[in-house]
Order: structure tokens, then sequence, then C-alpha cells
């Protein structure tokens, strides 16, 4: 198909740059993902405890940190798939904030870790269930990937993560909505 080009000398011509059109598209989309994946709370270092939460609402956990300051937890689960972490400093002032249900995060999680340290490094699980013939409860982590994977984490009985990995959300087998 043959497609005639713009004349941009003759501004008169009624013909549009037809080939133009995906491009234009293309840059659309590509703002739209850009609007999408800057999606989230705005927060920012040095903001006070009550900007946190008038912006964020009441944390789903609060944890002391080791230099005396807090963390804040803004799970968005069951369902959801983001966990934020908001760090403030003994004054109260936000020092740090992230998405914390992250490949690279659960990755550098090690085993014997309690769950004091779990819920600190990465909040509460999406769901938990036991595993009686092991003698485990098992922590289910959604997180944003474009699978249905969740990250799983197995506590033995003194409270110890002895095991994790990943598996497919029950949700996401067909006719799985009861696990075994």
């Amino acid at each position: 198909m043959y497609v005639q080009r713009w004349n941009a000398m003759n501004p008169n011509t009624t013909e549009r740059p037809t080939a133009l059109r995906p491009l234009c598209a293309a840059a659309l989309l590509l703002g739209l993902l850009a609007g999408c994946a800057a999606f989230g709370p705005r927060i920012s270092n040095g903001q006070t405890v009550d900007e946190v939460t008038r912006a964020m609402g009441q944390p789903t956990a609060r944890y002391a940190l080791s230099n005396g300051g807090q963390r804040l937890e803004y799970a968005t689960g069951p369902y959801g798939k983001q966990t934020y972490m908001v760090d403030l400093d003994p004054s109260g002032r936000v020092t740090a904030f992230d998405q914390v249900l992250t490949e690279l995060n659960f990755n550098s999680l090690p085993t014997g870790m309690t769950r004091d340290e779990v819920l600190v490094r990465i909040g509460h699980p999406s769901e938990t269930f036991r595993i009686g013939w092991q003698d485990r409860d098992v922590w289910a982590y959604r997180y944003p990937i474009n699978e249905c994977l969740w990250f799983m984490v197995s506590m033995g009985r003194e409270g110890r993560v002895v095991d994790m990995g990943y598996g497919i959300d029950w949700r996401c087998d067909p006719g799985g909505n009861e696990r075994s």
C-alpha cells in the first residue's frame, strides 16, 4: 500500500500524514503507561508522620527500628500486590519509602529469620495457611508481576523461616478455589 507523504511546503493541502498515526498512538500509550508506573502514594524524605498519615491513612502496622525510629507498613492485601514501608527517624520524619514486595527483597531473605524480622522486612502476608504434616505455617505474598505467582515463606514450629519460594496463586488455577 502506498502512503503519500504530507507536503509541509504546501499547507493548503488536505492530505494528512497517515504514517504518523501509529507513532502518535504509541506515544500516547507510552504516556499512559508512564502515568500508571508513577501511580502510588506521594511521599518524600523529610515529611512528618502526620503528613504521611494524612496522605496514606493509618498504617496497617508499626515496627520499632534499631535507630530509635519506626517503620510504618501500608499493606494493600489480601488481594493487593503492594506493601509500602515508610521509615521514620526518631523525630518522626521520613527517611525512606519503598514498595517492598519485590523479587529482589524476597530473594534477600535468609532462612532462620524470625516471624517479626519477616514482618519488618516485607510486612503482613496476603494469606496464611498451615501444612499440618510438615508442622509449618505458610505466609503467601501476592506481588506485582504479570504472572499468577506468589512468594511463600514457611515458618517452622520455632517461629523461624525454614523454607521459601514461589508458587502458583490458587486463584489462577482453574478449579483452584480450594487448596489441599
